[in-house]
């Protein structure tokens, strides 16, 4: 099932960096950015993230904690995570389960093949486990400012 805005969002727990399990749960009390991304390393999430480091601080005064989702591995991504000097986590949807439930797996083109990829989306879920607002087909600049934007309306 999909999630929709005002809807609360369905309990998930998955592997992140630094060896943790994160899970919707235990961030009760807290707002959460949820930022969907394509792959590690490469130049748009690469912008992406640098971006939401960049207003972390901000967010965390927003109550807020930011959490990235590819379909990467644990590896890939606790090399992403030092590289780039992410001060939060990146969680590894392998098995696209929580992909799936956001929606976020789509057909793209890539050298003129289909392939099944994560469109770039975001979403916005309160402190209660609502989701609030989402952004999806994004560009990755300017987007994290946005964000932050949307938080502090909240």
């Amino acid at each position: 099932m999909t999630v929709s805005i005002g809807q609360a969002v369905a309990e998930f727990s998955l592997a992140a960096t630094a060896d943790k399990t994160i899970s919707l749960s235990s961030l009760q009390g807290k707002r959460v950015v949820l930022y969907f991304y394509p792959k590690d390393a490469t130049p748009g999430c690469t912008l992406e993230s640098q971006q939401f480091r960049d207003l972390h601080a901000e967010f965390v005064a927003a109550n807020t904690v930011i959490l990235g989702v590819s379909r990467d591995s644990v590896k890939s991504h606790d090399k992403f995570q030092a590289a780039q000097e992410l001060p939060f986590d990146l969680l590894s949807d392998a098995d696209e389960a929580l992909c799936t439930s956001f929606d976020v797996i789509k057909l793209k083109n890539m050298y003129g093949k289909q392939v099944r990829g994560i469109e770039r989306s975001t979403f916005l879920i309160d402190e209660t486990g609502v989701l609030r607002q989402e952004w999806r087909k994004l560009k990755a600049d300017g987007h994290a400012s946005a964000v932050l934007e949307a938080v502090k309306a909240l």
